[in-house]
Order: structure tokens, then C-alpha cells, then sequence
């Protein structure tokens, strides 16, 4: 015979488990609160309930904090550089010969015109000399010939010559005039031999060490040369900025404007010399998305030398009267960038922010924060919005920042 299950026990305990859930869970429950062990009844939660409105209590966190200041800020384009000389000749011997004088020392700043070496100017001159003899026999011959060419002409008018005759007296004096002509080259040329011996500075400049001794025999197709000049006061920087700005620099130079580019140490920290913009090249590199500029430096103390790796920054614009804070203040996160602003009851509140031209330390908040608020510079790691504060010195120097 089958045996019937029947399910109603298990109805019983579903209903039972339920009961004792919606006992235990429901606000100030059915069951009767425990009484404590002195016997007295709980007491009450109105007063913690009135205080969980007010500020939590706790220590202010110390901060240093800066005050945000209503200024003119300067919109710089930086870029690397390197310093070019404005230019550089290497100084070479135009004629063959020995070497017998070096009128410079190395390092030292020479002229235009200034003797630097000499060459033995001794077969110049008697090549001059030899010149001077030559022209002196052919102007000679060409007196003769002319002298010559007026008695034949009273011959020929006479019919004492043939018309043949005249002709040739005529040519022979042309051909010593032509004589006369290619002597006086010759001693033209023997003149300008003695210059070349004489090795004078093309330009002005610092001359390198010597490259040449004396005594040594130099030609004019040399390749090393005597010494290098190198024109160091002006000088120039080749520097390079991203493509995307050049049409604001174009713009600038076209319409006459004068931008100064300021020349800054490797680190950037330190401000060798100022300058002023000659030219943009004319094309970008697409390899890497810039382009070149030179700017030209007076560097009258010499602070600037050729090949010297420099930071360099253009003044393109000044924004007036922009609101300025520390760099340090200006905090990021996934909803943009921010600052922490202490408030008159020393809390923070958290302000976003949009960022103008940063400088230097500084940067330009065109909204979010106006003139005499201050910002946290210092501290900010440990800071939620609402909190309490306490600003240590707002002069001190801002650290690094979380």
C-alpha cells in the first residue's frame, strides 16, 4: 500500500522562519529590549540624534595655503634650444707658402681687418719686381711703336709707303699697348699676392686655438686652416615649438611686433640672457610635428657659447588682469581640475577650476576662484571637502602635493 506524504508540517516551518525575520528586522523591534544590569531603563537617543547634523568633531588638519591675486600673467611658448654662432669662418691661407708669424693668441677676441699671420712675402715681391721691369720694356717698345706710326703716316701721305706698310706699323703699336695692358695685370696680380701674405681677421669674433704652427708650409687648398673665428656677440638660438602654434607666431611677426625670447640653463631655472625673435624657418619637420625659430641674443657679458644647450621661452602674450594662484594649488581628478578653498569658518570647500597660461610657479584660473580667496598649497593628501583646517603659514613654501 502507498504511503501519502502529507506537506502541511513543512508549511508550518516556512511560516515560522518568516515570523521570526520580520520580528527581528523591523525598526524598534516587537521584542522587548533587554533591561541593563543596574535596572534602569535605556536611555534616550534624542541628543545623539540632534548632534548627527553638526560637524563631526575631530583635529583641523594642517594646511598652508596662498592667496590668489589679481595680476597681468605672461603667456610663454617654451622650447629647447641651442645657441649658433651668429657666424664662423675658418681662417685659411689664400697663397703657398712658408709660415712665419702668428700675430693672434688663442682665445683671444680679434677685429675685422686685425693681422692673425703672416706667410714669407719674399717671392711675391720678387715676382712684383719682375712685373715692374716688364711693363717697364713694353711701355718702351710702345712709345717706339707709336712714335714710329706718326712718320709713316707723313710717308703714306707723301706716297712714300704702301698702304701695307702703314697698316703694320699700326698693328705693332696696338700689340704693344696690349703688352702694356697684360704687364700691368701682372703687377696687379703680384701686388694682391703680398695682401694674401699678410692674413687678416674676415670678421669680428673670439679666435679658437691655433690649428698651424710657424714654420710650416700652408696652401691655399688647405683643408684645416690657420684658425677658427667665431662671432659670438650677437649670437643667436635655434630653438624649435610644436606646429600648432606657429600661426599665432606668424601672426605676431607679420603684423611688426617684437617678441623677446628669454635663454634659460638646463634645468630652467636659472636666467642666462634676453633676446629678441629674428625668424620662424620655412617648413615643419614631420617627423616630429615642430618647427625651427633663431632668436638673436646681444650677449655682451658672453654668458651664451656656441653649442650650448639652453631652454628657451617666447613671450608671445600678456593676459591682464588674470587671477593667479601657485601651480602647486591646482589638484585633478576624473572630473577635471580643482582647488581646495578655506573658507572664513576654516573648512575647505572644493572648487573646480578652468586653467589659463601657466608660468613658471604660477598659473592663470580664469573661473572658480576669485582675487583675496585663498587656496591650499600644502596638505592637501589629507583633505575631504567640509573639513576642518588649520592654516599653518600662508607665506611658507609650498610642498610637494598628493
Amino acid at each position: 500500500m502507498a504511503i501519502v506524504r502529507r506537506p502541511w508540517p513543512w508549511l508550518v516551518v516556512v511560516v515560522l522562519v518568516c515570523v521570526g525575520y520580520w520580528l527581528l528586522s523591523e525598526p524598534g523591534s516587537r521584542l522587548p529590549a533587554a533591561a541593563p544590569p543596574d535596572g534602569k531603563p535605556p536611555a534616550s537617543n534624542t541628543k545623539s540624534d540632534a548632534k548627527s547634523d553638526a560637524k563631526p568633531a575631530g583635529p583641523a588638519v594642517p594646511v598652508v595655503a596662498a592667496e590668489a591675486r589679481a595680476g597681468d600673467m605672461p603667456v610663454y611658448l617654451s622650447g629647447l634650444g641651442s645657441v649658433t654662432a651668429f657666424n664662423t669662418v675658418t681662417v685659411k691661407s689664400r697663397v703657398d707658402g712658408q709660415l712665419v708669424r702668428i700675430a693672434f693668441e688663442e682665445g683671444q677676441y680679434v677685429k675685422e681687418g686685425d693681422l692673425l699671420a703672416e706667410v714669407d712675402p719674399r717671392p711675391f715681391e720678387v715676382q712684383l719686381t719682375q712685373a715692374e721691369g716688364a711693363l717697364a720694356r713694353d711701355q718702351a717698345l710702345l712709345k717706339d711703336a707709336q712714335l714710329t706710326l706718326v712718320r709713316y703716316r707723313d710717308l703714306f701721305g707723301q706716297h712714300v709707303i704702301s698702304r701695307q706698310e702703314l697698316d703694320d706699323q699700326v698693328a705693332k703699336a696696338a700689340q704693344y699697348e696690349g703688352a702694356v695692358k697684360a704687364d700691368q695685370g701682372v703687377i696687379d696680380n703680384a701686388k694682391l699676392q703680398l695682401v694674401y701674405s699678410r692674413i687678416t681677421a674676415p670678421i669680428g669674433g673670439r679666435a679658437g686655438l691655433r690649428l698651424v704652427d710657424v714654420g710650416n708650409v700652408v696652401h691655399a687648398n688647405d683643408a684645416t686652416g690657420i684658425v677658427v673665428i667665431t662671432q659670438l656677440r650677437p649670437i643667436t638660438v635655434v630653438f624649435t615649438l610644436p606646429e600648432d602654434v606657429v600661426p599665432r607666431v606668424m601672426q605676431k611677426l607679420d603684423g611688426g611686433e617684437r617678441l623677446s625670447v628669454e635663454a634659460y640653463d638646463r634645468t630652467g631655472k636659472r636666467h642666462i640672457a634676453t633676446g629678441e625673435l629674428l625668424t620662424v624657418d620655412n617648413q615643419i619637420d614631420q617627423q616630429t610635428g615642430t618647427t625651427r625659430l633663431k632668436a638673436v641674443f646681444e650677449n655682451a657679458d658672453g654668458a651664451l657659447f656656441p653649442r650650448q644647450f639652453v631652454n628657451a621661452r617666447l613671450l608671445l602674450d600678456v593676459k591682464k588682469d588674470a587671477i593667479i594662484v601657485p601651480a602647486v594649488a591646482i589638484q585633478r581628478g576624473p572630473q577635471g581640475t580643482f582647488v581646495y578653498v578655506v573658507k572664513a569658518d576654516e573648512t575647505v570647500e572644493v572648487r573646480p577650476v578652468t586653467l589659463g597660461p601657466t608660468t613658471g610657479d604660477d598659473t592663470a584660473v580664469d573661473t572658480g576662484v576669485a582675487a583675496s580667496e585663498r587656496v591650499v598649497v600644502d596638505g592637501v593628501d589629507k583633505l575631504r571637502p567640509g573639513a576642518a583646517v588649520r592654516v599653518k603659514d600662508e607665506n611658507a613654501a609650498p610642498g610637494p602635493t598628493a
